[in-house]
């Protein structure tokens, strides 16, 4: 088998393989030898079958999974004998011509096929001693705990009938049916819908118009939708709410509680209490690990410049722009509205692809060089969460990973990634700093001083930011805020 360089340009190669025609039938013969001894063919005592006629009868089918095991094999080997490594599958190009086919099937001419691909640049690792972060920690007073309980009580209160007039605070069921122009809209109407009268839950103006209502009544109310509303069919738009309500009740007193608590699943207030100050503290720690981590992840990108993989950076823009223009589907706006271009748009999430790619190669080099694996309990574990995230599809994502190629690296690559940022930690230069609550989520959507200050990078910031969250883009928004029960617990 000959390899033939003929291009070797950046990162990108393209090798000629051929293998004679000569080896090709060795190989052929080889497996007609192995079949004859186990073919059983009418008129021929087993194995006294003439080569021949076996190459007569199977031999092209015996040099067509000939071809197909070596291209899919041969490219591996192939790279790791020149010690490359491929960005993506490498590209396969053989003959079109069906009578060059024909021949390569007969033996009688060499094999050649073309192997396309990039390689994974050459990263020399640099000390990472150098590098400084802050953590940001927070001390959680007991008010902010005690605070939370309450949210908590008042979302698991009950509430009782009343007679009379609905008051701040009462918790309204209602039918309603919203119209614009006199035309009812998606999303505008419903049954049995239940809202706590100054809960702020409902757009401006409604709660206000029901405070006074009683059961059995009727009522048309007038808003207008906010300017900004998410749905750009109704933003700015008058609107009119047919209403028939038919329950309102009065909340019972709140009380914090062994009662509360048990309702709530937990042994006593004073576990509750751990319970919470468990999770806000979760929390924050969350908070607190995507600045750390993002402030490792500048620091790498401005210790590694190199040239990126086109096909990886291609791949990796296509998932951005593919998030980024849903986001602006489901929210009604366009590039214009968030002050800047598609074309410029375009330019930087390009710039956001490369820089993710470029890290990417980076942590995945610092983690082989640590041995870094990632275990199959990690890997259930992961696929775990999944499944619980779509609770009714479970059959559906468990096909999804077992059948599509690549799937089960998108479970592997944010839990590696994450251990090889454990491993930094363990070797860069930490500094905890107590900061309060504001402070550590003030920057939190990633737009800080050192992120681009032109207005048309708002979003690209946010989507690199993201980066320490392992999201793909911006966080989605929904296109129409639904209303939420009264009793729903804010804190769950």
């Amino acid at each position: 088998m000959q390899v033939i360089e003929t291009l070797a340009e950046g990162l990108k190669r393209e090798l000629k393989v051929v293998i004679p025609a000569k080896d090709m039938e060795v190989r052929m013969n080889e497996r007609l030898a192995d079949a004859k001894d186990k073919v059983r063919i009418n008129g021929f005592r087993p194995g006294k079958v003439p080569v021949g006629h076996l190459k007569k009868m199977y031999g092209k089918s015996i040099m067509a999974e000939l071809v197909n095991e070596i291209v899919r094999d041969q490219p591996s080997a192939i790279l790791s004998g020149r010690g490359e490594k491929s960005a993506t599958q490498p590209e396969i190009s053989m003959t079109e011509d069906e009578a060059q086919a024909n021949k390569i099937l007969a033996a009688e001419a060499d094999f050649e096929f073309t192997l396309s691909y990039e390689v994974i640049p050459a990263i020399e690792l640099k000390p990472v001693d150098g590098i400084k972060v802050v953590r940001e920690v927070v001390e959680i007073a007991d008010s902010e705990v005690e605070e939370q309980i309450l949210k908590i009580a008042e979302s698991a209160r009950t509430f009782e009938e009343k007679k009379g007039k609905a008051e701040n605070g009462d918790r309204v069921t209602m039918d309603y049916l919203g119209k614009v122009d006199g035309v009812p809209f998606d999303g505008g109407k419903d049954e049995d819908a239940e809202l706590v009268l100054g809960s702020g839950r409902f757009i401006p103006g409604f709660e206000d118009q029901l405070v006074g209502v009683k059961a059995g009544d009727e009522k048309v109310i007038n808003v207008k939708f906010p300017e900004d509303y998410p749905a750009k069919n109704l933003a700015g738009k008058d609107a009119t709410f047919d209403i028939t309500v038919k329950q309102v009740a009065a909340p019972a007193a709140v009380e914090i509680n062994d009662e509360l608590a048990s309702k709530l699943g937990i042994e006593s207030v004073d576990r509750l209490k751990e319970v919470v100050r468990g999770q806000i503290e979760s929390q924050y720690g969350s908070v607190t690990r995507q600045k750390v981590k993002r402030q490792i992840l500048d620091q790498l990108d401005s210790m590694y410049q190199f040239d990126t993989p086109s096909r990886l950076v291609d791949a990796e823009f296509e998932n951005i722009w593919r998030q980024i223009n849903t986001d602006l589907q489901q929210s009604g706006k366009t590039f214009e509205d968030e002050d800047t271009t598609e074309e410029a748009a375009r330019e930087e999430y390009r710039k956001l692809a490369e820089r993710r790619v470029r890290l990417g190669l980076v942590l995945s080099e610092i983690g082989e060089k640590a041995g870094i694996e990632v275990t199959e309990e990690e890997m259930q574990r992961s696929l775990y969460a999944q499944l619980q995230q779509f609770p009714g599809q479970e059959k559906q994502i468990l096909d999804f990973f077992r059948n599509t190629p690549g799937a089960a690296a998108s479970l592997r690559a944010p839990i590696f990634e994450e251990k090889v940022v454990d491993k930094l930690l363990t070797e860069i230069d930490v500094t905890d700093k107590t900061v309060t609550k504001d402070e550590l989520l003030a920057d939190e959507d990633g737009e800080t001083e050192e992120k681009p200050a032109k207005k048309s990078s708002k979003k690209a910031a946010k989507a690199e930011a993201s980066e320490a969250e392992g999201e793909e883009a911006a966080p989605k928004k929904k296109a129409a805020p639904k209303k939420k029960k009264a009793d729903e617990a804010d804190a769950e």
